[in-house]
């Protein structure tokens, strides 16, 4: 049966309320951290009672998993867009990798929010088994252009997994020191780092593929 007027405005509603918890709850997030964070700040910010907001969201740690997964479905659908047309494995690898850099490049506020940096310091933190679950995949299926690269240049799964892990691990790296202005002490830029380093990456994994 076809969705009623009525429906379709009810919906229209609760996906607008549902928006603005979400961005009240990042700019919570990012003033107060997680551990700072509640659900009675984050209604207020929004503009609802407390009883309103548990309605969509029943804890905070459901919240920031959700802006944290807003922000892992735009870093992958900005990778995939990267690599639409990759002519060969070598280019897939390079695009996918610098177009990770290159979100969070933009984005610095979604690399802090991916690390929980939000003003509770780099320890670990968690969600819930589940929510760090889910996060995680969707983190790994952002890079996962990046395993399957490596795969086609004739690395086994766990050299290609390793060349994603690395990727990873050296963006974000580069990425927190040119976000702390550490990088000036060196004169380098962030970004031609991150190329040296994407086109050794490609020649060890072109060679490793060759070897019998």
């Amino acid at each position: 049966m076809a969705e009623t007027m009525r429906g379709r405005r009810k919906r229209a509603v609760t996906e607008l309320r549902r928006g603005l918890i979400l961005d009240a709850a990042r700019t919570v997030f990012e003033r107060d951290g997680l551990d700072g964070a509640s659900l009675r700040g984050i209604a207020a910010e929004a503009g609802y009672t407390p009883a309103a907001l548990y309605f969509h969201f029943d804890s905070k740690e459901a919240l920031y998993a959700e802006v944290l997964g807003q922000s892992l479905s735009a870093l992958r659908d900005h990778v995939d867009k990267a690599v639409e047309g990759a002519a060969t494995p070598e280019a897939q690898f390079r695009l996918a990798a610098l177009a990770f850099f290159d979100f969070y490049a933009a984005h610095p506020r979604d690399l802090d929010l991916g690390f929980y940096l939000f003003r509770s310091g780099m320890r670990p933190h968690g969600l819930g088994r589940e929510r760090d679950k889910a996060l995680n995949e969707a983190l790994e299926a952002a890079l996962s252009p990046i395993r399957q690269a490596a795969e086609q240049m004739g690395s086994d799964q766990e050299t290609a997994r390793l060349a994603m892990a690395d990727a990873f691990a050296h963006a974000s790296g580069v990425l927190l020191l040119a976000h702390t202005q550490r990088l000036r002490m060196f004169g380098a830029q962030a970004r031609v780092l991150m190329e040296r380093y994407v086109d050794v990456q490609i020649g060890q994994l072109l060679m490793k593929g060759e070897r019998p």
